[in-house]
């Protein structure tokens, strides 16, 4: 468990450590403003676009081949990243991180979902799972921040290598091989079609908010990524081994469910990460280091809540769990709506930084067990990548939407005259508010979509201690 959380962590980590090393980033490899959003989007694009691919690979390959394959892909993009010496030897390589980053996530949670018994056990491992995924975007700032400040943007890549490499050399030692038994069956031009079209969507997502909403770019981009989707339900549908059963896995009404709340939950998580770091450097004036130490209380408290969530779904379920993280989460972020353009620490940032994280430690463990509730053997690599993919499209969509939101109010703001600091603040509320919004929705959606009876029983057969058989078949 603690093999497969650390290179989960590492995965997550990664999506956020470089952002408050971007300024030094651009600097040293003279980055064009427009594209300095890359060093972001472009980790950001593979790893969304490939994930269902990566975890329908992992159950036909092997779960364990398949997460070791991807760590030494990862450590060795990290290092090809931290010696470029341009600006597009960097992006290729943050591309590559992301394609590998692809293969171990659902790798290693199908890993989880294979070797803990479905019930408290694996509740448990979750648990670990739901704070590792929830506190690593808090804890990427933080070490971006350290790392930038006394040792070099650099850094924020190198220290993938001796994790990756060492990761690959454990598994062999710590985790059997685990794969689907029978004929193996590639489905050559359905994982074509569905990585094309998520890695078309997210790349019309994030680049939106510079092309416009409503440009021939995105418009016609986004047409393209939605036709390229409904061809791989067309494919999947007629050939005799599909990437994704239809209506096969979506028979699970919770399963269905679970994947939409996670849409809503992650675009919501995203752009509190992003416009709390904005606020503190830019307008609150926090340098990196500092603005990255801020966030601690936010990692601890996202670690504690996940704790806490593990219990709580195994006493009450996953749906009520998951409905009050949401719920707390809103409350979160209507509290930092109020932030102030002569703010505090102590009341702008720390106390609806630690009321968030409360709600997020509940909701993603609630939301990774009910992903999985359910799930046969041979599917867990499938059901692991759709919660991935449903979560990166999920925060692609929110964070595009609210800079949206937030560059519209600030620059109607400041042709009125308003000074940049309390412009800026305005356009942060904005996002915020509507970032509340998304959590409530999710609280709804979850409240009607994901069974209540499911949730029930997987919460009455915990607590007997009822055991589904695991099979770990080489």
């Amino acid at each position: 468990m603690a093999l497969l959380a650390a290179a989960q962590f590492v995965v997550v980590l990664d999506a956020a450590i470089v952002n408050v090393a971007l300024p030094s980033i651009g600097t040293d490899l003279d980055f064009s403003q427009e594209n300095l959003s890359w060093v972001v989007n472009a980790y950001t694009l593979t790893f969304g676009g490939f994930l269902l691919l990566g975890g329908r690979m992992a159950d036909l390959l092997g779960r364990r081949r398949l997460f070791m394959g991807g760590l030494v892909l990862f450590a060795i993009a990290s290092l090809a990243g931290g010696l470029a010496t341009t600006d597009t030897q960097l992006i290729i390589a943050r591309a590559v991180q992301g394609l590998g980053a692809a293969l171990v996530s659902p790798a290693a949670l199908s890993l989880v979902t294979v070797l803990f018994a479905e019930g408290a056990e694996r509740n448990k491992a979750l648990g670990v799972w739901g704070a590792v995924a929830g506190s690593g975007g808090a804890v990427g700032v933080l070490l971006g921040g350290v790392l930038t400040e006394f040792a070099g943007w650099e850094w924020v890549l190198f220290v993938n290598v001796p994790v990756g490499i060492v990761a690959a050399l454990l598994a062999p030692r710590l985790l059997p091989e685990s794969r689907n038994g029978g004929t193996r069956h590639f489905d050559i031009a359905g994982a074509i079609s569905i990585t094309a079209g998520v890695s078309l969507l997210v790349y019309t997502l994030v680049d939106a908010a510079d092309a416009g909403w409503a440009s021939a770019q995105t418009l016609g981009l986004g047409a393209a990524a939605l036709a390229l989707i409904a061809g791989f339900v067309a494919i999947e549908r007629r050939t005799k081994a599909p990437l994704v059963p239809f209506p096969g896995i979506f028979r699970i009404r919770t399963i269905s469910g679970i994947n939409v709340a996670a849409d809503l939950v992650a675009a919501a998580l995203f752009a509190m990460f992003f416009f709390v770091s904005l606020y503190m450097q830019q307008v609150l004036g926090y340098d990196a280091l500092k603005a990255g130490i801020s966030y601690l209380p936010l990692a601890v408290g996202i670690i504690v809540s996940a704790g806490v969530a593990s219990q709580l779904t195994t006493r009450f379920g996953f749906k009520p769990t998951l409905i009050a993280g949401l719920i707390v989460t809103a409350a979160g972020l209507i509290w930092f709506a109020q932030v102030s353009p002569n703010g505090s620490y102590l009341s702008d940032i720390l106390f609806p930084s630690l009321l968030a994280a409360i709600g997020l430690g509940l909701a993603f463990v609630s939301m990774t067990v009910a992903a999985v509730s359910g799930v046969e053997p041979h599917e867990t690599g499938l059901a692991s990548g759709l919660i991935n993919t449903s979560q990166q499209v999920g925060g692609a969509l929110g964070l595009a939407i609210l800079a949206s939101v937030a560059n519209g109010t600030t620059g109607d703001a400041v042709a009125t005259g308003t000074p940049m600091p309390v412009a800026l603040t305005q356009g942060f509320q904005d996002a915020f508010l509507v970032g509340a919004g998304f959590a409530i929705l999710g609280a709804i959606l979850a409240a009607v979509l994901v069974s209540s009876r499911s949730s029930r029983e997987h919460a009455e057969a915990a607590q007997r201690g009822d055991v589904q058989p695991v099979p770990v078949a080489a």
